[in-house]
């Protein structure tokens, strides 16, 4: 028998401070174990979706995108207390995971309406919402706390039976299974016969997962340490959230055949036929810029056509009032001929390349700003080196004056987005967004998430206090780690090569060198999530269609994916930078012209 199997349940360090499987080491673990496929199924969220994809492509491993999402019996517009009268949670969880580019679809529109309309304390979907958006997708009954195994715990199989016809009855007969557990857990094993039964009283069939939430049996102890860190908690504490167990790593295929073996082999059978009906290619080489709304006067043109008329009148614009005045006291570097053949040579590579629209919108975006009394910066990085930026008035300095070049910028190798980033006053930013919100939609108008990681001295600092340590202690042995090198952190064992008094304190000192190695275990976790201080993306159409989409702590509407994933998806991405020099230069110009 080919004793093969998939994780179809697993967390990333994406589930924030709830599992510690970073990506990377992920994808190289499961390239040593020889797994085939392999699926992420982070709480709530979609964030580490494509550098998962990615990763995996990469090892060639199939990627498998789902999510484990919170399901709310009720109403997802109700805000109800966390359990009901009866003692049964209000909150379950569901596996979901994409079999196509439209099951991905879908999952991005369910996990972006969680936030934006089944937010309490979760973000949440209900049935109604998942029959909605069910194209595509698989369902996995989930952990404990999925529906049918919370309803066993409290032996109510009718209604557990009941629940399992309904999930079927929505994804589909052949798209939802009964998922089934062994973590030595007391719960698991007292449901197991009974989910069996359930099993096959429904004839929906079962399968084995593992709810992976690190890579090896020896991060048991630091896992336990994140989930102190993410409630506060030091190991001391008797009332704290644990996981009661030491086996949420990742398996292998053997360990898995250990398990279910036996009695289940059908169960893990089943995990292989599940991947192999899981196949998604995420499109490449595809950019979804919004259409530049043209106006009425100039309705007979096209983009490209309209892109082009703007240019021309920008040139001449730059040329009466620069160039002209240059010529004439002998102090323009380069002839006049040179300017019309290098804006008409940038025009037509623009136009190749399909950008036309990108530069109409930022041109759009400047202009309005001008005309709004809100500072604009003259321009940054290669985008200065554009005659055509220049004389849309997006930047302000003469690349030909410079010698810059534009295949800086722009050339026909570049397979993504131009990025051309826009310095305003700080006071004035909000009210740009608020325009590019209303000229192209609310719903296809967001700021761009970043996450906050447990870098060397933060993890230091975070184990030392879930352990319990000293502070004075904790704060000595984070101040030997050595400063940022060219704005990358040092790590701890880069700290440990240089710092000889690191070293000794850890030979030393059972306690730091307990601490030290925890710390590693967790470095570089995904900590945080907060809102990127200048990213802003549009969209051709809302933003959940394309897009998984979240609310911020502060109500930001903001994307589940970074900004260097967001590349990855062809989104158009804009940094529009809050600068405090614009600022005070605006402000003293004002008093200038107050005083005199």
């Amino acid at each position: 028998m080919n004793k093969k199997f998939v994780h179809l349940h697993l967390h990333t360090d994406y589930s924030l401070l709830d599992a510690a499987t970073q990506i990377k080491p992920l994808a190289i673990r499961l390239s040593e174990l020889e797994m085939p496929a392999c699926a992420i199924t982070d709480h709530g969220n979609m964030y580490g979706a494509i550098s998962f994809y990615h990763a995996m492509k990469a090892k060639n491993i199939k990627p498998i995108i789902g999510c484990e999402v919170y399901f709310t019996r009720g109403s997802r517009l109700e805000r109800t207390a966390k359990v009901s009268a009866a003692g049964e949670k209000i909150n379950h969880h569901l596996i979901l995971l994409a079999k196509n580019y439209q099951g991905y679809r879908n999952l991005a529109r369910l996990t972006s309406k969680a936030y934006t309309e089944g937010f309490y304390y979760k973000p949440r979907i209900d049935m109604e919402l998942l029959a909605k958006h069910s194209e595509g997708l698989i369902g996995l009954s989930a952990c404990v706390s999925g529906v049918p195994a919370a309803l066993l715990a409290r032996d109510a199989f009718d209604e557990a039976e009941a629940a399992t016809y309904q999930f079927q009855d929505v994804l589909g007969k052949g798209n939802y299974f009964l998922e089934i557990q062994d973590h030595e857990l007391e719960i698991q094993q007292r449901i197991r016969k009974s989910l069996v039964e359930l099993s096959k009283k429904t004839e929906v069939p079962l399968v084995a997962t593992n709810d992976v939430h690190y890579l090896h049996p020896e991060d048991a102890r630091a896992h336990d340490l994140l989930l102190c860190i993410g409630s506060g908690k030091t190991v001391n504490d008797a009332n704290r959230l644990r996981y009661g167990s030491p086996y949420f790593y990742l398996r292998s295929q053997e360990e898995m055949w250990q398990l279910f073996g036996a009695e289940l082999p059908d169960a893990l059978e089943r995990t292989v036929e599940i991947a192999e009906m899981c196949d998604i290619e995420m499109p490449s080489g595809v950019n979804h810029v919004p259409v530049y709304p043209i106006p009425e006067t100039d309705r007979e043109l096209c983009e490209a056509e309209y892109f082009e008329k703007v240019v021309r009148e920008g040139y001449e614009w730059r040329r009466t009032s620069m160039w002209e005045a240059l010529a004439a006291r002998g102090d323009l570097k380069h002839s006049m001929a040179e300017y019309q053949e290098r804006v008409s040579s940038e025009i037509a590579m623009i136009k190749r390349m399909g950008f036309a629209s990108y530069f109409l919108i930022v041109w759009d975006i400047v202009r309005y700003a001008r005309n709004h009394s809100v500072p604009v910066g003259p321009g940054r990085g290669s985008a200065a080196g554009s005659l055509v930026a220049y004389c849309l008035g997006i930047t302000d300095v003469d690349p030909l004056e410079y010698d810059l070049l534009f295949e800086r910028f722009l050339n026909p190798e570049r397979v993504t987005m131009p990025d051309i980033d826009i310095d305003f006053c700080v006071r004035g930013r909000d009210a740009v967004i608020r325009h590019v919100s209303e000229l192209y939609g609310r719903d296809s108008v967001c700021q761009i998430i970043t996450f906050g990681t447990m870098a060397s001295k933060a993890a230091i600092k975070d184990v030392g206090r879930a352990l319990d340590v000293p502070y004075a202690e904790v704060e000595r042995i984070a101040k030997m780690i050595p400063p940022p090198v060219r704005g990358r952190n040092v790590s701890i064992a880069q700290a440990l090569e240089q710092v000889p008094e690191l070293r000794a304190s850890m030979k030393q000192n059972e306690q730091v060198e307990d601490l030290i190695n925890l710390a590693q275990r967790l470095e570089g976790c995904a900590r945080h999530a907060s809102v990127h201080a200048a990213g802003v993306v549009i969209s051709p159409v809302p933003l959940d269609e394309l897009i998984p989409v979240a609310v911020s702590s502060k109500s930001d509407l903001t994307t589940q994916y970074a900004m260097s994933d967001l590349e990855k998806t062809g989104m158009l991405k804009m940094d529009f930078l809050a600068l405090t020099a614009l600022t005070i230069i605006s402000d003293c110009l004002k008093s200038i012209k107050q005083m005199y």
